[in-house]
């Protein structure tokens, strides 16, 4: 649906997937149970099993898997230099 940029709401009934509003809650619930990991996993594990996975082309892209012993983010600390007056026009 997003591919296609039709709006949630205008999917047709006829199609039997529910109203527009349906078809949006049911991958945010999907996401919130683990669905599409769970489904992630069970293709990796597949296609590893069939041969089909070369893992020397594998790559992490950091936007998605979180940096837990990177570099701690410096505390910030407060300024000592003065500050700009108000303007009072």
């Amino acid at each position: 649906m997003l591919h296609n940029d039709i709006a949630w709401q205008l999917l047709p009934l006829e199609l039997g997937f529910g109203s527009g509003q349906t078809c949006w809650r049911r991958p945010v619930r999907w996401q919130q149970v683990g669905v599409f990991e769970q489904m992630h996993r069970v293709l990796l594990a597949e296609l590893n099993a069939a041969g089909e996975l070369d893992w020397s082309r594998a790559c992490v892209d950091s936007s998605h898997i979180r940096a837990k012993n990177g570099v701690p983010t410096p505390v910030r600390r407060r300024s000592t230099g003065g500050r700009r007056a108000a303007s009072i026009t």
